[in-house]
């Protein structure tokens, strides 16, 4: 009894700290598009202050543009674009306002891609619409997967894709954050198996992939948010997930078109809207009986070890690819124990689960996920993903790898090898809000756009954007 109402407490707290925290991200979109709105109409006093010489002000920067919002960005020809992916709960340009998910870094290169996928939608569906976003046409699902999963086959039309001429001589650099590293190694491999009908693909579409915190091989912590450890396809029946399964059910149920615009979980092809499945529908998918929760066609049971080393045992490392990996970890020893390395350091919303994922030990009654699977490889973490999770990829067999101290250690680039770096920070260090990051935030994504364009490349350096000829 002790043990259960101690969960239920942890629950609550948990489920307290990350409502706060969304309502936080949401508030603070809404607060700035009301700005922006008033700042456009003259009124002096909402009006943002000029940036300080010699700064630029990044946030301003794209204002104009998120207000007049419509027409895509049409890349073509070269250099070859940088496609920044979101991860879980993620958003893309379009999404919460003038809000970026990654705090203004696509500012840094005038060729810059931030595609909207689905924040709660599967490695497989995020990965269908990100083809589609770059390539342009309808997302197509696939007829098997979807009739599995039970949603309709295609999906939102692109009317002009943001990169129509991709291809293997107009390839693209990847930079995936937590599971949007995982949805781009799934397409690549999509890509080689030429699963796009009517496309003639091959993985030499894809010219480098940088994953940032990526989960390249699942986190336990999706076990702490309530999967079963068991299978990790379940969900155990009082859990903070349970929890968010309900909120996105009455969200996509209720379906008000501006808050949809506003945010969208991305479950628009399962059509869980009332004007389609009426009140005995929403019954339904509260019982679990369908929908993606259901079905299984969701997020989190490809962010488990088990999920993970599903889709993993599918996925090649090609070697005519570039692969960086930075892993972040919160967490030191201390007398041999694995404890947070810092208090003020770690964002609130992530401490908990940082220290609970130190402790992590997986059931002694239930098969381990993987042959040589040990408890203690998987105790330093960032809050949201083991660390060991974020190197390379690992199970069910390990791919090529060198660890790197620095990133001049790895010039000159070879493909078809993943190198990687462990860097000090939390999950949500380097995306959202820059100011945590600090001066460390420009230090990583110079340095990953400086390797994309001078560093990652088949024949000759691309030119540079805004580079000059001599």
């Amino acid at each position: 009894m002790a043990r259960f109402i101690l969960g239920l407490v942890e629950l609550g707290v948990s489920a307290a700290v990350h409502l706060l925290f969304g309502f936080y991200v949401f508030s603070t979109a809404v607060a700035a598009d009301i700005s922006q709105a008033a700042a456009a109409s003259g009124c002096p006093l909402l009006r943002r202050p000029p940036p300080a010489a010699g700064l630029v002000d990044v946030a301003a920067a794209g204002e104009e543009e998120e207000r007049q919002g419509a027409a895509p960005v049409v890349l073509d020809g070269s250099p070859p674009p940088i496609v920044l992916v979101h991860g879980i709960f993620g958003f893309g340009k379009g999404r919460l306002g003038g809000m970026s998910y990654f705090a203004g870094a696509e500012k840094k290169d005038d060729r810059v891609l931030v595609p909207d996928l689905g924040s709660l939608t599967s490695i497989h569906d995020r990965a269908r619409e990100l083809f589609y976003y770059l390539k342009g046409g309808q997302v197509d699902y696939g007829v098997e997967h979807s009739q599995v999963y039970g949603h309709t086959r295609f999906g939102r039309i692109y009317d002009t894709g943001h990169y129509p001429v991709w291809d293997e001589q107009n390839p693209v650099h990847f930079v995936g954050h937590s599971a949007g590293a995982q949805v781009v190694r799934v397409l690549h491999q999509m890509l080689a198996e030429k699963a796009f009908p009517g496309h003639d693909t091959s993985e030499d579409w894809v010219l480098s992939l940088t994953s940032l915190s990526g989960a390249l091989n699942g986190t336990t912590r999706t076990y702490y948010d309530g999967m079963l450890a068991e299978d990790g396809r379940s969900m155990k029946s009082i859990c903070l997930l349970q929890l968010c399964r309900l909120g996105v059910i009455v969200y996509d149920w209720l379906d008000i078109p501006w808050l949809k615009n506003y945010y969208n979980f991305g479950f628009d092809h399962f059509e869980m809207s009332w004007r389609k499945v009426g009140f005995s529908g929403l019954v339904d998918l509260l019982l679990g009986n369908t929908g993606p929760f259901s079905s299984g066609d969701w997020i989190l049971p490809d962010l488990t070890i088990q999920g993970s080393l599903k889709i993993n045992s599918t996925l090649k490392t090609f070697p005519n690819t570039f692969y960086f990996s930075y892993a972040t970890k919160r967490t030191r020893k201390l007398f041999g124990i694995t404890v947070p390395s810092s208090v003020l350091g770690v964002h609130p919303m992530l401490f908990l689960r940082v220290l609970q994922m130190c402790m992590w030990r997986h059931p002694q009654n239930v098969p381990l996920p993987y042959k040589g699977y040990r408890d203690e490889d998987w105790e330093d973490n960032d809050g949201a993903l083991n660390t060991i999770s974020m190197t390379h990829p690992r199970i069910p067999i390990e791919h090529p790898n060198r660890f790197v101290i620095d990133d001049s250690d790895c010039n000159p680039l070879q493909p078809g090898i993943w190198y990687y770096k462990i860097i000090e920070g939390d999950h949500i260090l380097f995306i959202v809000n820059r100011e945590r990051a600090g001066v460390q935030f420009d230090l990583l994504y110079d340095g990953i756009f400086e390797r994309c364009r001078k560093h990652a490349f088949r024949k000759s350096p691309p030119t540079v954007p805004n580079e000059t000829s001599q």
